[in-house]
């Protein structure tokens, strides 16, 4: 047994365990609470979520050394648009309370959910043709209706991004020229539009 095969097989567990809570919750709450989980989602789930985007980083380097065959390009937009999204709904608290956020969590963990064990089964070179099927057939709706809701989450920020953006002197001391946030948020958007 490899120090990389236990590495990656721990990554994939700790992310799959992760996700598995997060999804857990998101659902053991709205059956108990009902719609007015969807108001609070954010604030039982965030930090774990966080901590599992934060980690989601590390893939890129993992393809980078080969411990795990993907393509690197596809890869880097889906945990940074994924980053970006949740850093953008941290930052504004008055967007965390949305339904959108719920239903954006909950998606996310979804496909994570069909990623991961089916990663952890690749790991121990036991894959299953139905986890593969799931994989690669499944995810397909389940990214569209993610990238959909991003795009919502994104368009339902901009309110607040455009009553914040003045007084963030942060992103203008960082970038040279005066970026106005809102705007690059509607380019995000066209671009998610795309595809």
């Amino acid at each position: 047994l490899s120090f990389r095969l236990a590495y990656i097989f721990s990554y994939n567990l700790f992310q799959f365990c992760g996700h598995t809570w997060i999804l857990a919750n998101t659902i053991a709450r709205f059956l108990t609470f009902g719609q007015d989980a969807l108001a609070d989602t954010f604030y039982s789930v965030g930090f774990v979520m966080s901590l599992c985007q934060l980690l989601s980083i590390l893939e890129l380097f993992h393809i980078a050394d080969g411990i795990e065959k993907a393509r690197l390009l596809p890869r880097f937009v889906q945990v940074m648009e994924k980053n970006l999204v949740l850093i953008m709904v941290i930052m504004l608290e008055e967007i965390q309370s949305k339904p959108v956020v719920c239903v954006q969590l909950f998606l996310w963990n979804i496909l994570d959910l069909i990623r991961y064990p089916h990663e952890l089964m690749c790991v121990i070179d036991t894959p299953s043709i139905a986890m593969l099927w799931t994989r690669y057939t499944l995810w397909i709706p389940i990214y569209i209706l993610s990238v959909a809701t991003e795009g919502l989450t994104i368009y339902q920020a901009l309110p607040y991004v455009e009553q914040t953006a003045p007084n963030s002197s942060l992103l203008n001391s960082t970038v040279s020229a005066h970026i106005h946030l809102p705007f690059l948020l509607m380019v995000y958007l066209s671009v998610l539009a795309l595809g």
